[in-house]
């Protein structure tokens, strides 16, 4: 049987994953890519305390937000990650020193 320290782990191992992405890649879609890992673990492991708590509806439904938060945060990233390819050419955040409006 499946247990809870199995869903923990690999919602620790989606996170540091995350994390790891983030702090490694130099463009945008990459970085973009590492927040999205973090925010779905941090739903899954939502997601797991409702059904062990037996609390499901409750839990359900703050996953459903972080994951709506998640679809905002995409729409600005990708929106920010376009507009740096308009001004500079490139994604790669290294090559970006100044930002300007």
């Amino acid at each position: 049987m499946i247990q809870m320290q199995h869903f923990l782990m690999m919602s620790a191992v989606i996170f540091v994953l995350g994390i790891y992405t983030v702090v490694t890649r130099k463009n945008v879609l990459g970085i973009l890519l590492g927040t999205e890992l973090v925010l779905n673990a941090a739903a899954l492991n939502i997601v797991i305390f409702g059904f062990y708590g037996n609390q499901t509806i409750e839990s359900s439904i703050y996953a459903l937000f972080v994951i709506v938060l998640a679809a905002a945060e995409a729409a600005v990233a990708l929106a920010v990650g376009l507009t740096l390819y308009q001004n500079f050419k490139t994604i790669d955040t290294t090559e970006t020193r100044e930002l300007k409006g």
